[in-house]
């Protein structure tokens, strides 16, 4: 996958997120879920294209920890929202599971990045 399918890809989950965050309950839990899903679920999309522009490789770790850390938090209020049943389960598992396979993505471009960078390191040195 090249950087633009997963800028897509980014795109597309935020917009499936603000569409989630519109249909939840109004009640307190519902709101104030909805205001922390609604951050941590659309910057991953917004902190990917910061990374594509990166001037570095460590420009782009650093930028792409972040994204790293949203998608986290917004895998981690997805468990929240399904085992309090404050929307169907159903519903959610999809977007859960998206929101798992781009962190993996990203973990691993993380991980590739970080390698290649110890490679070049340690070949300056001989």
């Amino acid at each position: 996958m090249d950087k633009v399918e997963l800028q897509g890809r980014m795109t597309t989950f935020a917009v499936r997120i603000v569409k989630m965050v519109d249909s939840m309950p109004s009640t307190v839990a519902g709101l104030a879920i909805a205001r922390q899903i609604i951050r941590s679920g659309t910057s991953p999309s917004a902190n990917y294209r910061a990374a594509c522009l990166a001037k570095s490789d460590k420009d782009f770790v650093n930028k792409m920890k972040m994204v790293e850390e949203e998608l986290d938090e917004t895998c981690h209020w997805l468990e929240i929202i399904m085992r309090s049943e404050i929307m169907p389960i159903t519903r959610l598992q999809p977007l859960y599971q998206e929101s798992k396979e781009l962190l993996s993505i990203i973990v691993r471009s993380i991980v590739t990045t970080k390698t290649r960078m110890k490679v070049d390191t340690d070949s300056r040195k001989l």
